[in-house]
């Protein structure tokens, strides 16, 4: 009696838990594509099968040995040359320091002259000036004054930046920047004289009817001399009454302005005493009186003068 053949399962094997991740395990049974495995086994069959760490550990080498090199020539180089900027260096320490007493020299020398002439000069005031001669000393301040008058003290406005430009003051291309400028001072001093001042100092240097009051960027020179503010003017005179005069006047209405305009701080007090000092160098012009017939020649000689600067 034959027996059945054997019953086969029709089931299908159980599925691999990572069967969805084919592509993930494509990448990492087969990391590198067989053309680049290829190429890299024919360079490495063409460089003699030297390892490639052997031959970057040459090339450091070799750079180090570089470097060493460079950095012990330059050593050489600079301990060579160090002495002779040393030397260099000496000299012209040295040259400097001889050049910087020539020049202190020459400067006592100048100001012993410039005092030497201040001095002639105020001799010769007192001198020829015959009864008037003090008035004449005094005005062109050949001699220090000593008296009552005002004390004027005119300052920037507060927290007033170091630079600056204009102000509407000069140029209306520019905002103010609250810095007392020359032409402030100029109308200050001014005003003064025209109040009644009989001598005027402004920080210790003496204006004379010949002083100059300019300016050079943000500095305001008095006769090329700098100033620095707050800028304190001394008058000489009536106290009172220069005080009183000079704050009803168009220049002190003016001084007013600045300060409640652009914050320009001033004040001014009467003084019982002020001491203001000669001026530092004097200007002396003298002028004779025309007699008759002096136009004609004066004409003549200027005529004469054009034709030889012609």
């Amino acid at each position: 009696m034959s027996q059945p053949p054997p019953i086969r399962s029709t089931a299908s094997p159980p599925a691999r838990p990572d069967a969805s991740m084919s592509l993930l395990n494509n990448v990492m049974n087969h990391g590198l594509d067989e053309g680049y495995a290829e190429a890299a086994a024919r360079r490495d069959a063409e460089e003699g099968g030297r390892p490639r760490t052997l031959r970057a550990k040459l090339f450091l080498a070799a750079g180090l040995v570089l470097a060493a090199l460079v950095v012990t020539v330059g050593a050489a180089q600079a301990r060579i040359a160090a002495p002779i900027v040393a030397k260099e260096r000496e000299e012209l320490i040295d040259r400097i320091n001889s050049e910087t007493s020539a020049a202190d020299a020459l400067e006592r020398t100048v100001d012993k002259t410039r005092g030497e002439v201040v001095a002639r000069q105020r001799a010769a005031l007192r001198t020829h000036g015959g009864d008037q001669g003090e008035l004449v000393a005094l005005l062109s301040g050949a001699t220090a004054v000593d008296g009552p008058g005002v004390k004027l003290v005119v300052d920037d406005a507060k927290d007033t930046e170091s630079s600056g430009g204009g102000g509407p003051r000069e140029s209306s291309g520019f905002s103010d920047t609250g810095r007392v400028r020359d032409r402030d001072m100029q109308r200050v001093v001014n005003g003064l004289w025209e109040s009644g001042a009989e001598a005027i100092a402004i920080n210790d240097q003496r204006l004379t009817s010949l002083s100059a009051i300019r300016a050079a960027g943000d500095a305001i020179l008095v006769d090329n001399r700098p100033l620095v503010p707050p800028y304190t003017v001394l008058a000489v005179g009536d106290g009172k009454k220069l005080s009183a005069t000079f704050q009803d006047s168009a220049d002190g209405q003016y001084l007013h302005s600045l300060q409640e305009n652009f914050g320009i701080r001033s004040s001014i007090s009467d003084q019982e005493r002020l001491r203001l000092p000669a001026a530092p160098s004097l200007i002396v012009r003298t002028a004779e009186p025309r007699t008759a017939g002096a136009g004609k020649g004066d004409g003549q000689d200027a005529a004469d003068a054009g034709k030889g600067t012609s």
